[in-house]
C-alpha cells in the first residue's frame, strides 16, 4: 500500500470542513449552527473539527481569512495588464459583484453571519479586509501621478467609499433572496463604477459605460 500523504490529507478536511462550515451557516445562521452540524455536512466525527479549528468563531474567522485571501488575488490577477487606472474601477466592481453571484452562500456569510460574531466585531483586526482595501487605494494613487485622477482626493477615503459602495449594495443582494433574479449585479458594477470615474476623473477625458438608470430589472 502507498503511504499516506498526511499533510495533503490535512489540507483535504480543512478545506471540506470549511466548505460545509459555510453551507451550515449560510443555512442556519451563525448562532444557530453547531459543531456537530458541521462534522456531518462535512462527512467527519465532531472531534475531527477541533483537530483544525478551537471552536465555531475560529471556524469563522479562518473562512472570512481564507476567502478574503482568494478574492486578493483574484482582483490582483484581473487587473493584470490593464495600463487605465479608470478602467480598473470597473473592473474591480465586477470583480466583485461577480463573486457575490458565483458563490451566494459564502456571500450570506460574509455579508451577514460574519457580522453577528463579537469576536470579529470586538477582537479581530481585519487585515485581509484592509489588503483587499489596499487594492483600490493603489489604483487611486496610480491614476494621481498619471494624471487619470484627480490629486485632491484622499486615497484613504475613496477606498472606504468604494467598498462601502460595493458592501452595501451587495448586502441588499443577499438580504433580497427570492428577488434576486430581478436584481442585476452586472448593472450595478457598472453604476457604482460609473459614479465614481465621473467623480475621480482628472481633466483628462473618460469613456463611461452606457449608463443603467435602475438596477432592478423588471421581468
Amino acid at each position: 500500500m502507498p503511504p499516506v500523504d498526511s499533510a495533503r490529507e490535512r489540507t483535504d478536511k480543512h478545506d471540506l470542513i470549511l466548505d460545509a462550515a459555510i453551507e451550515v451557516f449560510a443555512e442556519k445562521g451563525f448562532h444557530h449552527a453547531r459543531i456537530s452540524d458541521i462534522a456531518r455536512r462535512a462527512g467527519v466525527a465532531d472531534g475531527t473539527i477541533y483537530l483544525y479549528f478551537r471552536n465555531k468563531d475560529d471556524v469563522l474567522l479562518t473562512i472570512f481569512e481564507e476567502k478574503m485571501g482568494i478574492l486578493i488575488r483574484g482582483v490582483r490577477q484581473a487587473l493584470q495588464g490593464v495600463a487605465d487606472p479608470l478602467q480598473k474601477v470597473r473592473i474591480f466592481a465586477r470583480y466583485h459583484f461577480r463573486q457575490v453571484e458565483d458563490h451566494r452562500a459564502l456571500a450570506e456569510v460574509l455579508q451577514i453571519e460574519l457580522r453577528l460574531s463579537n469576536k470579529f466585531l470586538k477582537e479581530y483586526r481585519p487585515e485581509k479586509l484592509w489588503e483587499y482595501l489596499g487594492v483600490f487605494a493603489d489604483i487611486v494613487r496610480e491614476g494621481q501621478e498619471t494624471g487619470a485622477v484627480r490629486p485632491d482626493l484622499d486615497p484613504f477615503v475613496l477606498m472606504w467609499a468604494f467598498f462601502g459602495s460595493l458592501d452595501e449594495l451587495a448586502m441588499q443582494w443577499v438580504l433580497a433572496k427570492h428577488r434576486r433574479d430581478k436584481f442585476s449585479l452586472e448593472a450595478t458594477a457598472d453604476t457604482v463604477a460609473d459614479v465614481f470615474i465621473r467623480g475621480m476623473a482628472g481633466s483628462g477625458s473618460i469613456e463611461l459605460h452606457p449608463v443603467v438608470p435602475r438596477t432592478v430589472v423588471e421581468s
